[in-house]
């Protein structure tokens, strides 16, 4: 389908709402795009291979009738409560990483998670329809506790994240959410609430999200430059979108590789080669042709790398071209930015009043659905 044949279905769409307002079956079929990280520092590969590349196909394919993207600062705030400056700073951050990787404030909304009081009302909502168990059994939550090392000293905030990003999700009423591997469990648990909302206040107000994964396995959760599983702003292994040409060269020369892979004669291993997995991440055939011709693509390089004869040197100078090329332009952008803070505080302005109002109209159908729109009912 191209891109007149959406408008102008989309546009046949609005009219039809227009003419029919109160039609839950116009606004649940709206094709509704919502995302967002926590600001916790300034974002890297990880985030733009896991979601932010996928978030910008989708703005731009023209088949969305919202995007909404979220700065989850009050997430951020459960495990850096005693810092706020971090997240308040690392609000900034994010924007301009978001703006500078090509976000377009004309097509999509960004906005401040702590400003939309309306998802802390859905949260607490929301909780009467989790058990304590059930939020237990969630991996994500498993995993980001042993990896902060909370044990038994769980922040309660902290721990009930999968009932708030439900919020975050349904208040929008988001159809598409692009995110990494890690979230799988966390949009399960959102589907979950929102068919014990509809079944048991009897109403279909909330809709079911899908969520949309990286199509590139290396892309699924990219792991940092040490080897470890995961690139991570705390663990100190990732690669920042706004690094400098030579801090980006620093941290690929460092990358970790075949331990075993001693002289360049020698057979290397492709498993593990964290050099070989941002290369499947990042690279194309092009890339080949451009800046490494004696290899026409991938398969080939990783051939001769398992035969024996090619260094670990020459595959990561060819790594650093590809991902230079990628960054370079963000850089450019992103130093725009840094230069007119006074345009990105509007943007985050516009699109958390833009959010809101869709909030307000999301939590007043869920207090019509509960009953409890009390002076409105006592007013009629």
């Amino acid at each position: 389908m191209n891109v007149n044949n959406i408008e102008n279905i989309n546009k046949e769409n609005s009219n039809n709402c227009k003419s029919n307002k109160n039609s839950k079956s116009d606004k649940n079929n709206k094709k509704i795009m919502l995302t967002g990280d926590r600001p916790t520092g300034k974002l890297h590969l990880g985030h733009y291979v896991g979601s932010i590349r996928q978030r910008l196909e989708i703005q731009n394919s023209g088949e969305m009738d919202e995007v909404f993207i979220m700065l989850a600062d009050a997430q951020a705030l459960t495990d850096n409560f005693d810092n706020p400056e971090k997240v308040a700073s690392s609000v900034i951050e994010c924007t301009l990483d978001y703006l500078a990787c090509g976000i377009d404030p004309d097509k999509a909304h960004i906005f401040i998670q702590s400003q939309i009081r309306e998802l802390h009302e859905l949260t607490i909502y929301y909780m009467n329809l989790v058990t304590v168990s059930r939020v237990q059994r969630n991996p994500t939550v498993k995993t980001e506790i042993k990896l902060r090392g909370f044990n038994n000293n769980i922040p309660v905030g902290f721990f009930t994240y999968p009932i708030s990003q439900a919020s975050d999700i349904t208040a929008f009423k988001a159809t598409i959410v692009p995110v990494g591997e890690d979230q799988e469990p966390m949009i399960e648990q959102t589907r979950e609430i929102v068919r014990s909302f509809n079944r048991t206040y009897n109403c279909d107000v909330l809709v079911e999200p899908e969520i949309y994964l990286p199509p590139n396995g290396a892309c699924l959760r990219l792991p940092g430059i040490d080897g470890q599983a995961k690139m991570s702003k705390s663990l100190g292994n990732a690669i920042y979108l706004s690094d400098s040409e030579e801090e980006l060269k620093k941290k690929v020369m460092s990358m970790y590789t075949d331990p075993l892979h001693i002289r360049v004669e020698d057979p290397g291993k492709i498993e593990g080669n964290i050099v070989f997995t941002y290369l499947e991440a990042f690279s194309n055939d092009e890339d080949f042709e451009k800046f490494l011709p004696e290899y026409k693509n991938l398969d080939e390089l990783k051939e001769h790398y398992q035969r024996g004869g090619l260094g670990d040197v020459k595959v990561k100078k060819f790594l650093l071209k590809v991902l230079n090329q990628m960054l370079e332009p963000i850089r450019e952008r992103r130093s725009y930015y840094e230069n007119h803070l006074d345009e990105v505080i509007k943007i985050l302005e516009d699109g958390t009043r833009a959010a809101q109002k869709v909030a307000g109209e999301t939590l007043k159908e869920v207090k019509r659905a509960m009953k409890i729109n009390y002076f409105e009912e006592w007013n009629k």
